[in-house]
């Protein structure tokens, strides 16, 4: 399969893509991941990203099209790939479309994931990460808890709230969302390529998403 994942924070994308790589092989792809691993394995597109991440400055898009072109040429995305929180605006879709072309890669559709904004609060603000660097275990205080005390089960380092998981951070992530990537949405809709999927439960999602791309 060959996917774009779109949707709030909260919505799923991360889990979805998970579980859809178990399915048939395909290869989950964030943009935060190859850039961390460009800059990990110190590749000449790695070290132009580590400038700017050193400086606290946004990666341009440009660079990151480089290495989004060298990703989808790596023998594992043969398989297919499914692109979780990429593109992330509309000048992005643009350019994800050209290189497509370029590598004559054709998508399946994009799934469009929906979710409640009472559920996405609920669901990030019950969310605790193991403190741990070398683990980053992600619980739920409602479905998935860590132990009594709080400590993970896999490392019994303590959890926490992130900074980014609070009420207040995260209305400030969905209006950067509704700002920025929302339109997405009606630029895939357009072109005939968005399905939208509710997103209330990860495993019903991926058996709908399944049926969509056997019909």
């Amino acid at each position: 399969m060959r996917l774009i994942l779109l949707g709030a924070p909260g919505a799923g994308k991360g889990t979805v893509a998970k579980l859809l790589t178990e399915f048939d092989g395909s290869v989950q792809i964030s943009t935060g991941d190859i850039l961390r691993s460009a800059v990990k394995e110190g590749t000449a597109l790695g070290k132009k990203a580590k400038d700017y991440m050193d400086r606290g400055d946004l990666v341009p898009d440009s660079l990151i099209m480089e290495i989004m072109e060298a990703r989808l040429q790596e023998p594992d995305c043969q398989k297919g790939f499914i692109l979780d929180g990429f593109p992330r605006t509309i000048p992005q879709a643009e350019d994800l479309a050209k290189l497509l072309a370029k590598l004559n890669i054709k998508l399946d559709f994009v799934a469009n994931l929906d979710v409640p904004r009472d559920v996405i609060l609920d669901r990030l603000t019950t969310r605790r990460t193991c403190s741990n660097p070398t683990c980053q275990a992600i619980y739920n205080i409602k479905s998935n808890p860590p132990k009594e005390d709080g400590t993970c089960t896999l490392c019994d380092h303590q959890t926490i709230q992130r900074d980014d998981e609070t009420e207040e951070a995260i209305t400030n992530r969905l209006e950067t969302y509704n700002l920025k990537t929302a339109p997405l949405i009606g630029f895939y809709g357009k072109i005939g390529m968005l399905k939208t999927f509710l997103s209330l439960s990860s495993k019903d999602t991926v058996a709908d998403i399944k049926k969509a791309l056997k019909a």
